[in-house]
C-alpha cells in the first residue's frame, strides 16, 4: 500500500520533472498516465486516481526513494565529469558519440542525472526495448508524444517532433543489446534528424566488439552507424594498464564511499566490490540497513 506521505514525495518529483517538458500532456504520456489523471494528481487528488503499481512505476522512473532513508549522494567522479561534458556537447551542438567502457564505473547513473537536469533529453535502457518497434515507441513515450497505434505513424510523429524541439538529446544505454533491425532503424532516425538532434550511445566493452565484428564482416548498416556516431569510441577508464585501472577505480570508490558515509575503508570496499560502483551502492545500502537495525 502506497502511503499518502509517499505519494506526496512522488508528486513533488513529478513537479520538479515537469520543467523538462513543453506541455502537461507530453509530461503525462512520459509517465504513462493520461492527461485527466495528471491534472487530478497535480491539483491535489491522491486516492483513487492511480493504482499502487502506477505510483511505483512513476517513483522508479523519477528515482524517488520508497524507503525513509538517507538519500544517495551523487559524486562528480572522473567518469561523471567526462560523460556529463560529452552529453552537454552532444545536446547543445546536435552531435553524436559512442562511449564504450567497463561496467560499474557510473555511466548509467551519470546519464540519468543528466536527463533529470536538462530539458529535452531522454534516457533509454536498450536492454528493455531490444526490438525496432519497442525502441522507437519508447523514445516517443519518453518525449511525451503518442507511442501507441500504427508504427509508421509513431515513427513519423517522432521525427516531426524532434525537428521542432530545441536541441533534443537521446541517450541509448546498453546499446549492445539492441537487435539488428533496431540498429538499422537508429541509422534511419539519425538520417531524418541530422543536425537537429544529439545522440549518445553507451555500453560496456561488448558494444565495441559487436560493432567492430559486424563492420568486419561488412554487415549492412554498421559502418554507416559508426560513421554517424563519430567514427571513434570514447572511454574514460584506462584501457589496459592494471595498476592504472586499479588506481582509477579506487579513486572513484573513495569519493563515493566518503560522500555516502561508508563504514569501511576504500581499500576494503574495493576488495568487496571489484571496483564496481553499482556494487559499492549495494554495500553501502547494506551498511545503512545494519545501522538502522542496530539502532532499534
Amino acid at each position: 500500500m502506497i502511503t499518502t506521505a509517499l505519494k506526496e514525495k512522488i508528486v513533488q518529483a513529478i513537479a520538479e520533472n515537469r520543467q523538462n517538458y513543453r506541455y502537461d500532456t507530453h509530461h503525462a504520456k512520459s509517465l504513462g498516465i493520461n492527461g485527466a489523471q495528471y491534472n487530478r494528481v497535480m491539483k491535489g487528488e491522491r486516492d483513487g486516481v492511480l493504482s499502487d503499481a502506477k505510483w511505483i512505476s512513476i517513483a522508479r522512473k523519477l528515482q524517488v526513494q520508497l524507503r525513509d532513508e538517507a538519500p544517495w549522494v551523487t559524486v562528480e567522479t572522473e567518469t561523471f565529469q567526462y560523460i556529463y561534458s560529452q552529453l552537454t556537447a552532444c545536446q547543445t551542438r546536435s552531435l553524436s558519440a559512442i562511449l564504450c567502457d567497463r561496467a560499474g564505473i557510473g555511466k548509467t547513473h551519470t546519464a540519468k542525472v543528466y536527463v533529470s537536469k536538462n530539458k529535452n533529453a531522454v534516457y533509454i535502457d536498450c536492454s528493455q526495448v531490444k526490438t525496432k518497434q519497442k525502441l522507437i515507441r519508447k523514445i516517443a513515450q519518453e518525449f511525451g508524444i503518442t507511442y501507441t497505434g500504427r508504427y509508421a505513424e509513431v515513427y513519423e510523429d517522432l521525427v516531426y517532433y524532434l525537428k521542432q524541439l530545441e536541441t533534443p538529446l537521446v541517450i541509448l544505454d546498453e546499446a549492445g543489446d539492441l537487435e539488428y533491425h533496431a540498429f538499422l532503424e537508429l541509422k534511419s532516425l539519425w538520417n531524418a534528424t541530422e543536425y537537429v538532434c544529439g545522440w549518445y550511445m553507451m555500453g560496456a566493452d561488448g558494444l565495441q566488439a559487436k560493432i567492430d565484428r559486424n563492420k568486419g564482416i561488412k554487415k549492412v548498416g554498421y559502418v554507416e552507424i559508426f560513421d554517424r556516431y563519430g567514427s571513434k569510441y570514447s572511454r574514460v577508464s584506462p584501457p589496459s594498464d592494471k595498476e592504472a585501472i586499479e588506481a582509477f577505480l579506487l579513486s572513484q570508490i573513495a569519493q563515493v564511499s566518503q560522500a555516502n558515509g561508508s563504514t569501511i575503508s576504500p581499500a576494503q570496499m574495493y576488495a568487496n566490490t571489484a571496483g564496481s560502483l553499482r556494487k559499492v551502492r549495494t554495500e553501502i545500502e547494506k551498511q545503512r540497513l545494519q545501522q538502522l537495525n542496530d539502532g532499534k
